[in-house]
């Protein structure tokens, strides 16, 4: 069954940088959509960056410039490199994955079928 672990969160100063990571297993990875999302206390979960299989990306407005998502299929790996980190970016952060889509094009969380267990990055 799909499995998705995130991992590298933490604490850390504004300013700062982190690397999260989310390693997928029950799948193969042709096809779809595999995304970043984060919930602070008292919010809704929101989207934060996306990629397709191709290699596409897309990601909100309040990251752009800061935050790059990448994988590494070989290792069935998900990334999100944070930089230039503000306290608003404390937040739990989930991946998820959408398989039955062939492109990412929304931030709907129905949309994404698996969901990892998330991570925790605070920023001070």
């Amino acid at each position: 069954h799909v499995q998705l672990v995130e991992s590298g969160g933490g604490s850390v100063q504004a300013g700062g940088s982190l690397r999260l990571s989310c390693v997928t297993s029950g799948f193969t990875y042709i096809r779809g959509c595999m995304a970043w999302f984060r919930q602070a206390p008292g919010k809704e979960r929101e989207g934060v960056a996306a990629i397709d299989s191709t290699g596409a990306t897309m990601y909100t407005d309040s990251v752009k410039g800061r935050f790059t998502i990448s994988k590494d299929n070989a290792k069935n790996t998900l990334y999100l490199q944070m930089n230039s980190l503000k306290p608003e970016d404390t937040a739990m952060y989930y991946c998820a994955v959408d398989l039955t889509h062939s492109s990412c094009y929304t931030w709907n969380t129905a949309t994404y079928q698996h969901w990892g267990q998330g991570t925790q990055v605070t920023v001070s």
